[in-house]
């Protein structure tokens, strides 16, 4: 009896096996949904579209964009979590949703470290320390000088942002206590750079390149770990002397959990080699960004090491957490 039970489950993994491979050869079907976290216009939704021509000819299938903003890009997320796990329903979401959120302790529908499957990145973009031109400084040791000295102000695209936990960092990393100063959003801050209300920002390319070119203003630093592609005379924060600094706002693609591993692997390789695509490339770095393709799993391991970041910076500062 114990070994016709064995034969029979035995039975069972085998015919569940197949019919695993058999929806991997045959998937997609039909259409699949895209729910892009921001509205129209914005850097993701950019990204979103620039890859969707190339992804349905890879899979053979239409890609449908539905644009869900709201709550920080948390509902998009939250309605592919809850999605059925077929593949026909993927999210494009960004580091506050799958992430830092998280470190803040927000209020979430779904927990981005097991009701998602990570797919791949797609893109990334560093932020900048930017000064006013009338600032005396030129370098991150310059900045942590004059900090010791007189009254500075670092402004940032609002509380809860990453510019936010980034400019945060930066204040414990330097061991300085700069006052940080909320907008509504990064243009607002590049605008008072240039008029000289706000000594230092935290920017990013897309915002304050014109700027920068024109020399409105400064830029002290960049946050990414290696200097960036499209502004390689920036120095980064990190080889300045905050060893390890590294910041970046990113997009990437999720599924919801349980989807079959082999659809994620399908549709992993059709995004990766997207990504290299030569006019991909130009077209994201165009946006101020760089693409960041990757396996599913080094995206999983990406999200627990971004969490784990900002709730260390969460838990220092001693009142960010909401």
């Amino acid at each position: 009896m114990v070994t016709a039970f064995i034969r029979c489950a035995v039975a069972i993994v085998i015919c569940c096996g197949a019919a695993s491979a058999a929806v991997a050869q045959t998937w997609p079907e039909r259409p699949i949904r895209l729910l892009i976290s921001f509205p129209p216009g914005g850097s993701s939704d950019a990204v979103g579209r620039i890859i969707q021509p190339g992804l349905e000819k890879r899979l053979g299938r239409s890609i449908v964009i539905e644009n869900r903003p709201g709550a920080g890009g948390m509902i998009a997320i939250d309605a592919v979590a809850k999605a059925a796990p077929d593949g026909y329903t993927l999210g494009l979401g960004g580091a506050g949703a799958l992430g830092g959120n998280v470190a803040l302790g927000e209020k979430m529908s779904y927990d981005p470290r097991k009701d998602v499957t990570p797919v791949t990145v797609l893109s990334g973009s560093p932020f900048i320390l930017a000064a006013a031109p009338s600032l005396p400084a030129k370098s991150v040791q310059d900045v942590v000088a004059l900090a010791k000295r007189q009254k500075l102000a670092i402004g940032h695209g609002g509380n809860g942002t990453l510019m936010h936990l980034t400019a945060e960092m930066f204040n414990q990393m330097a061991g300085i206590k700069v006052p940080l100063v909320p907008y509504r959003g990064i243009a607002p801050v590049v605008t008072d750079l240039i008029g000289g209300h706000v000594a230092l920002g935290i920017v990013d390319p897309p915002s304050a390149l014109s700027a920068l070119e024109a020399g409105q203003i400064k830029a002290i630093g960049i946050s990414s770990k290696a200097r960036f592609p499209r502004m390689k005379d920036i120095p980064t924060v990190a080889e300045q002397g905050l060893r390890d600094f590294e910041s970046f706002g990113w997009f990437g693609i999720i599924a919801p959990a349980k989807t079959p591993p082999h659809v994620i692997a399908k549709l992993n390789g059709a995004l990766v080699a997207e990504l290299k695509e030569p006019s991909v490339v130009e077209r994201i770095r165009a946006l101020g960004a760089e693409p960041m393709p990757q396996t599913p799993a080094e995206f999983s391991a990406f999200i627990l090491r971004e969490i784990d970041k900002w709730t260390k910076v969460v838990a220092a500062s001693g009142d960010l957490k909401k």
